[in-house]
């Protein structure tokens, strides 16, 4: 580690404050910037801790139906809380380890957008909003490559909004050592349509199969799966736990297990 000031916040306003002086950097609940920060592939001369914001914690209910989690709420916050939407609660129920749970937030992990991580899929194939202070970004705009966002420099993440599907499911294929998933599909059906959210297997992050979402869309089966090829291999994460082959296949068999469970 190296010296740095911590800045702790009490208040929305004073957090975005903060995060407009230079090299200023926000903190969430720190389950992957501070292991990065000791690794020394994260440097900062300020961080801005966003823990003591009670105004971006909570989960509510808005006036179109969705489920409404404020950035700096905790996974087990939303496994406990998320009632109304359980396909979402179980994912968070099932992310990392209870250390990990009680510490990370769901907007900490949406603003990172870890290729593996969990949030993504789910905010993804709900159609989710991703709200900041100042605008609205859909998850079709949000994500935008590995460790890549929408967000602009010191934006901070206040608000996720959830559509609530008709049916839902989340099946992770776990990597031991660290609890990510080495392959994981959301599957959510809607009036409309099927989303279909992977996470875990492309070197590009997460990103929706639309050759399952329209065969899904027709007939929401598991049996719709079995027609399709597995995704295209180019891409697709390939190193000591499995290659891109693998986590190709792995991207149909874990869809269908989702539909199987939303089912």
């Amino acid at each position: 580690m190296y010296n740095f000031e911590l800045v702790k916040p009490t208040t929305l306003q004073d957090a975005v404050a903060a995060l407009k002086d230079d090299d200023a950097q926000a903190l969430g609940g720190g389950q992957t910037l501070l292991p990065t920060m000791k690794a020394r592939l994260a440097m900062s001369d300020k961080f801005v801790a966003l823990s003591g914001v009670a105004e971006i914690r909570g989960i509510c209910t808005d006036d179109d139906g969705r489920i409404c989690i404020g950035g700096g709420t905790t996974h087990a916050d939303v496994a406990k809380g998320a009632t109304d939407y359980p396909a979402l609660a179980s994912t968070a129920a099932r992310i990392g380890d209870p250390a990990v749970r009680n510490r990370g937030t769901i907007g900490g992990s949406l603003a990172n957008n870890d290729p593996s991580a969990c949030y993504p899929a789910a905010a993804l194939a709900s159609n989710a909003t991703i709200c900041t202070p100042d605008r609205e970004i859909a998850a079709d705009a949000y994500f935008q490559g590995m460790f890549e966002t929408a967000l602009e420099e010191g934006e901070i993440i206040t608000e996720v909004k959830f559509p609530v599907p008709q049916k839902a499911a989340y099946e992770k294929f776990i990597q031991p050592a660290s609890r990510f998933p080495l392959v994981a599909v959301f599957v959510a059906k809607f009036s409309d349509g099927v989303r279909v959210a992977v996470t875990g297997a492309s070197s590009d992050g997460v990103f929706r199969w639309s050759e399952a979402e329209a065969a899904l869309s027709d007939n929401f089966s598991a049996e719709a799966i079995l027609g399709l090829s597995a995704p295209s291999s180019d891409g697709m994460i390939s190193d000591l736990h499995g290659d891109a082959t693998y986590r190709a296949h792995l991207v149909k068999v874990m869809t269908a297990r989702a539909v199987k469970a939303a089912i």
